[in-house]
C-alpha cells in the first residue's frame, strides 16, 4: 500500500535525499527508503511537500495537463498596485529555459494582514525603508520558480515564498520540518482525486524507483 507523507520543508533544505544530509530531506527526518518528493520547492522556499512512493499520483500531479491549484503565500519588497495584482492574475511574461512564456490566469490578492507562519530561520533580511507585504498566489501550472519570477516581472520582488496548499491539503497548523502521514483516502480527498482518474498514466510510471542508484 502506498504511503503519503507531507512535511513544511524548511528553508535551506532541498527537495531530495542525495547530497550531505544536513542539507537534504534525510536530516529533517527518517523517511521510509522508497518514497520521493513530489516535484521539488527551491532551498530558498519553505513550505508543503508531498512525499510518497505513489507513482500513479505523483505522473498524475506533474502532468501539465491535469491542472490543479497550488496556493502560495509570498511575502514581496513593495505594496504592490492593484495593476500589478490584475497582471498576476491576467498572466505576465517570464522567462523559462531562455525563452519568454506568458502564465495562465492565477488568482492573487494583496492580504491586508501577514499570514500566521513560523518564523523563519534565517529571517529575511529587514530594510527600514522599504516596506513588505504578502501576496497570495493560486496558480494552476508549476514552471521553475515561476511565483519569484512573477512577482519580480511586475515590479515586486519576492522575499520568502512559502507554499501553503495543493487544492485542500494545506499545512496549516505545522510547525517548520513537522511531518504528517495521511491514508490514500484522506490524501486523495484533499488532493480533489478519484483513484478512476489517475488511469491515464504509462507503464514506466509503475516501475520502482531505487534511490541513489550508482551508474
Amino acid at each position: 500500500m502506498p504511503r503519503y507523507f507531507v512535511i513544511y520543508k524548511p528553508f535551506g533544505v532541498l527537495s531530495q535525499f542525495s547530497g550531505e544530509e544536513e542539507s537534504t530531506l534525510k536530516g529533517v527526518w527518517d523517511f521510509p527508503a522508497d518514497v520521493y518528493p513530489v516535484g521539488r520547492l527551491d532551498k530558498d522556499s519553505e513550505g508543503l511537500l508531498l512525499i510518497t512512493d505513489d507513482k500513479p499520483l505523483n505522473h498524475y500531479l506533474l502532468n501539465p495537463k491535469f491542472e490543479h491549484n497550488r496556493t502560495y503565500l509570498a511575502q514581496v519588497e513593495g505594496i504592490p498596485t492593484p495593476e500589478a495584482i490584475s497582471e498576476l492574475q491576467s498572466g505576465v511574461g517570464i522567462k523559462v529555459e531562455g525563452k519568454t512564456y506568458f502564465t495562465k490566469k492565477a488568482s492573487a490578492s494583496l492580504l491586508d494582514i501577514a499570514p500566521t507562519l513560523p518564523e523563519r530561520d534565517p529571517p529575511i533580511r529587514y530594510r527600514k525603508n522599504v516596506p513588505d507585504s504578502w501576496v497570495k498566489l493560486t496558480l494552476i501550472e508549476g514552471k521553475n520558480r515561476q511565483v519569484r519570477k512573477m512577482t519580480a516581472a511586475v515590479g515586486f520582488p519576492t522575499l520568502r515564498l512559502v507554499r501553503w496548499s495543493m487544492e485542500n491539503l494545506t499545512i496549516e497548523g505545522f510547525e517548520v520540518g513537522e511531518v504528517r502521514e495521511f491514508d490514500q483516502e484522506e490524501l486523495y480527498r484533499l488532493l480533489k482525486i478519484k483513484p478512476a482518474m489517475l488511469a491515464e498514466r504509462g507503464p514506466k510510471f509503475n516501475k520502482p524507483h531505487i534511490r541513489n542508484k550508482k551508474k
